[in-house]
């Protein structure tokens, strides 16, 4: 079934949400904040989305400042995005087709 890690308050996410919902598709609604990935899952989908780690990092977030995350390597971003969900950029979209970052939204669009 097609997964959204999804945060109601962010426009990015549910603009992501209305695109599934276009294009025929009725995803898993996993509240990250509330249920965050383990850290393994969070290393699956980076991997799968084809990205960085760093990239998947919301550098915006007070805390990433608050952290120090500036100079992290990949291991203590990945143990801060644990540990602080409100980190994990967002939305992630999982498919049978493949995982991605929705930054820009339409990169979606590939795994549909």
């Amino acid at each position: 079934m097609p997964r959204i890690y999804h945060n109601p308050k962010c426009s990015t996410s549910r603009k992501t949400l209305d695109l599934l919902r276009d294009n025929g598709v009725e995803p898993e609604i996993v509240l990250y904040l509330k249920t965050p990935p383990s850290r393994d899952e969070l290393v699956a989908m980076i991997a799968d989305a084809g990205i960085e780690v760093r990239a998947a990092v919301r550098k915006r977030e007070s805390r990433y400042a608050e952290l120090g995350l500036a100079e992290a390597t990949d291991d203590e971003l990945l143990d801060a995005m644990v540990e602080h969900p409100i980190l994990i950029e967002r939305p992630f979209v999982v498919t049978d087709k493949g995982t991605r970052l929705a930054r820009p939204i339409d990169t979606v669009h590939e795994i549909l």
